[in-house]
């Protein structure tokens, strides 16, 4: 933690963002700690003598990384299992967007493939109102070629010596985890968000494509879409509450002027949250039927494939490095990337040469220790990298904390190397300028990659936060 927090708010073990460490400390409710001296806040359910849970926003939010990814600790509004439910029974027009990590997760767990688990939660949420099950790897492959086209823009503009902006150009911060994008907002101020890509989420783009675009195909109003995400991450949470993804229409009467707040992602469901619905529900998952998939946004080829990009949290730095490879350069990689490990699996570096000279220097970067290292060269102006696919968690998005925890017995290790295995093992990999899904949200939609209506729906920007709460904190 920066050393402009009290001991009280200084964490020992920084490592990542998932492990349930600390009681959030805004559930003191302005109780004085009595370990002032101590590096970790101590707070027992004995002394708050059990009052009620309080309610977060992602303002209030101190990023300390003990409250933002246990679900124990944090209650956010309109992010349960009880809300989703109280919306089918509304009778909305209740869509879910799947995610593959989750899809694994579950996989892994009842014994079965990835698109067997999407077949069977189709059977599942519809049987009980759900209208439509989307894949996210449809909204990621829209984001990783956004990201493509902005990393060219960067490069370009980097190698401008005319232009001042070229100084904060590269390198470029991948923004799709929410837990690094909480860390940067709140913790390292404005130095480091000019570098981090402008591309929203595959949570956010499906968002904002289900919200503006799709629902119309499907003769909805965004008002009348409860739009729900699976996810990894608890911190999609945080993600989906974000400001900058709410937007206003006008209302139904239309008669005095008024306008309508919606979330682009009305809810965030984790695959353990999946699970204990299936639980909660008393239905045999292995033993239903496969359904259909939804097709309007599904990776899923003529002969019934899962497709998508390689890398379990995204592909960026993969996807990115070709696609630049070939535009920039005019090379055409084959097979796998050569990552070379880099003081430990987390950090990983890929270069391309041209006549002997480093042209292009990518890394990938998990973990809360490696971030680290990241930023502070960034700070220094000493970082050679082009590119950094960032993510919180170590060992990327498999490892989320809203994943499904291991069974009795089993080693954590031991389950993320085999959801990796399901993981890698069912997807065909497939280019995502090729998707023809994507292909028709350009045509019918977006135009084309960094047009101005691709940076209105599929671009966000950040904001240096400064939390009120933080000033109360630190008198104590």
């Amino acid at each position: 933690m920066s050393d402009k927090f009290s001991p009280t708010l200084r964490i020992g073990d920084l490592s990542d963002f998932i492990a349930p460490s600390q009681a959030c400390v805004v559930s003191l409710k302005g109780l004085k700690s009595n370990a002032k001296t101590s590096d970790k806040p101590e707070v027992s359910v004995a002394e708050t003598k059990q009052i009620d849970p309080v309610k977060i926003s992602l303002k209030d939010c101190l990023a300390c990384s003990g409250c933002i990814t246990s679900a124990e600790t944090v209650m956010l509004e309109k992010q349960s299992l009880d809300e989703f439910l109280l919306n089918i029974d509304k009778g909305k027009a209740v869509v879910v967007s799947l995610s593959p990590q989750s899809r694994a997760s579950l996989a892994v767990h009842f014994g079965i493939s990835p698109l067997q688990v999407f077949k069977k939660l189709t059977t599942f949420f519809k049987s009980i109102g759900v209208k439509a099950v989307f894949d996210t790897s449809v909204s990621r492959d829209l984001t990783l070629i956004e990201t493509c086209n902005e990393f060219i823009t960067r490069y370009k503009q980097s190698q401008s010596n005319n232009d001042d902006r070229s100084k904060s150009a590269l390198p470029m911060l991948s923004s799709a985890c929410p837990g690094w994008i909480c860390y940067a907002e709140k913790q390292l101020g404005s130095y480091i968000l000019p570098y981090i890509s402008s591309v929203k989420s595959p949570q956010q783009t499906i968002g904002a494509t289900i919200k503006h675009h799709i629902c119309q195909k499907m003769g909805l109003r965004p008002d009348e879409v409860y739009h729900v995400t699976v996810m990894p991450c608890y911190d999609k949470k945080l993600e989906a509450a974000r400001d900058d993804f709410i937007f206003e229409i006008g209302s139904q009467e239309e008669t005095n002027g008024s306008s309508i707040r919606l979330a682009e992602v009305d809810s965030v469901l984790t695959s353990g949250e999946v699970l204990d619905l299936v639980k909660l529900k008393a239905v045999d998952f292995a033993a239903l039927n496969d359904s259909p998939l939804d097709r309007a946004l599904t990776n899923i080829n003529e002969d019934g494939h899962l497709y998508g990009v390689t890398g379990s949290s995204g592909g960026y730095a993969e996807t990115v490095f070709r696609h630049a490879a070939r535009t920039l350069f005019g090379m055409e990689i084959e097979g796998p990337l050569a990552f070379k490990t880099i003081r430990n699996t987390d950090l990983r570096e890929l270069t391309l040469e041209v006549d002997g000279q480093v042209v292009l220097k990518f890394a990938l970067c998990y973990g809360f220790q490696n971030l680290q290292n990241v930023v502070r060269k960034v700070k220094m102006h000493k970082c050679d990298y082009h590119f950094v696919e960032v993510m919180a968690c170590p060992s990327g998005c498999l490892n989320g904390g809203g994943q499904i925890k291991p069974m009795p017995g089993q080693p954590p290790k031991a389950l993320l190397q085999l959801l990796e295995t399901v993981y890698m093992e069912n997807v065909l990999v497939a280019d995502p300028f090729d998707n023809p899904l994507v292909k028709g949200l350009y045509d019918e939609w977006l135009e084309e990659p960094g047009s101005e209506k691709a940076k209105r729906f599929m671009h966000t920007q950040y904001h240096p936060i400064v939390k009120s709460i933080t000033a109360q904190l630190h008198n104590w």
